[in-house]
């Protein structure tokens, strides 16, 4: 796979993973699950984005589905024997140790292939650590399962009450929680963009409030996820977003429209941030739009094309 430059068989899908773990703090900790992805054969480890105050590392990295999987049980061993969900708490929402796992399809990979790589290493990792798994979004068995948002609902320390209703029992694994590592949901999803944007408030209210103006679920912006969050160390509130289809609502859109709410409100904003890496194409469409480039579409992105090729 990796021999003269050549690092997977084209021959096979090529997907993204973008596993989320639920430690943002410990440097050396974080270092070693970044390890332990890049030393997986086959498998490239593209970005890590490490977030104190959510908790949270973000791993993104390509590859053949079969190298990912192994990627991915690799990883989740180390977690499951360093992280205790008991004890951990942190801004974001979260169920597992390893909190999620989506595999993408890049080029000419298919959403089938994304979620047949999301279904194997689900039921690998049920098998190897006795963890429930849930399949969200474009892998997902029941429609009831096809939001992230609602299979994190009541986080790690509902998982229990919630498990003990059929509806809400895991698609693979066991029917109750790891004791200290939880569940873990495992999805085929679109490339999204990870988008925050702070605003120089303590208020989260205000927060709480402009996510609801924006995200497509209370009539906002479509494709927009959206959910305030506090971030008392810094003395600020956060509306964290996710970006399912940022061609339609391109990411200059979405600040337009949180900046124009938090005014509203009396509030600036402080800053954005991005988590993990964006496609060229979501940038692509920001030039455009702003530059006025007649005709604009994602096949006019450069590295798109090479992809495709």
């Amino acid at each position: 796979m990796a021999r003269d430059g050549v690092w997977y068989n084209a021959a096979m899908p090529l997907l993204e993973c973008v596993p989320n773990v639920s430690e943002g703090r410990d440097a050396a900790r974080i270092a070693a699950f970044a390890a332990r992805l890049a030393a997986t054969p086959g498998v490239r480890l593209l970005d890590v984005h490490r977030d104190g105050v959510h908790h949270r590392s973000v791993f993104t990295c390509i590859g053949e589905p079969a190298p990912l999987q192994a990627a991915i049980l690799g990883l989740v061993a180390d977690a499951v024997a360093a992280i205790d969900l008991r004890t951990h708490r942190g801004a974001h929402p979260r169920i597992g140790a390893v909190d999620v796992v989506p595999f993408v399809p890049l080029g000419s990979a298919s959403m089938a292939d994304a979620a047949a790589a999301a279904h194997a290493t689900g039921r690998a990792l049920a098998a190897a650590f006795d963890l429930p798994v849930y399949f969200y979004e474009a892998a997902a068995l029941t429609t009831t399962r096809t939001r992230l948002e609602h299979v994190r609902r009541g986080q790690f320390e509902g998982l229990a009450e919630r498990m003990r209703d059929p509806a809400g029992r895991p698609d693979a694994g066991p029917g109750i929680p790891h004791p200290t590592a939880g569940a873990v949901a495992v999805g085929a999803r679109r490339i999204l963009v990870a988008y925050n944007i702070n605003l120089a408030s303590d208020q989260l209210e205000v927060a709480a409030a402009v996510a609801r103006a924006v995200r497509a679920s209370s009539g906002g912006l479509p494709h927009v996820k959206a959910m305030a969050l506090a971030l008392p160390d810094r003395g600020l509130v956060q509306v964290s977003m996710n970006l399912t289809d940022v061609e339609t609502t391109p990411m200059d859109a979405v600040y337009d429209a949180v900046e124009r709410e938090a005014r509203a409100h009396g509030v600036a904003i402080a800053e954005s941030e991005v988590v993990g890496l964006v496609p060229a194409a979501a940038l692509g469409a920001v030039a455009a739009r702003r530059l006025r480039v007649a005709g604009w579409s994602a096949d006019r992105v450069l590295d798109r094309r090479l992809l495709d090729a």
